[in-house]
């Protein structure tokens, strides 16, 4: 991000674990929800809230919101896919 001049608002420590209330509520505040998981890119639509099949998707095995999440306008991508940030991120 910083090659492209881009500073995040807010940037959560490892250490700081986020769980299933909390991707829950981040989803929900959502239009688009992206979940990358390697090359796998899945898109949920979040009208009339998150199913539980994207929230599921947003944890780890841990049941902790996976990394890195990025929160864009009205979009939310959980996960690491270099095309689908460049996307969100560069446009």
């Amino acid at each position: 991000m910083g090659a492209h001049g881009i500073e995040p608002k807010e940037t959560i420590p490892a250490s700081r674990k986020l769980g299933r209330d909390d991707a829950a509520q981040l989803a929900a505040k959502a239009s688009k929800l992206i979940v990358a998981k390697g090359k796998k890119v899945t898109t949920f639509a979040t009208k009339g809230g998150p199913s539980e099949e994207a929230i599921d998707a947003m944890l780890g095995p841990t049941g902790n919101l996976r990394a890195p999440t990025l929160v864009t306008g009205k979009t939310v991508m959980v996960g690491f896919n270099e095309e689908q940030y460049e996307s969100l991120l560069i446009g």
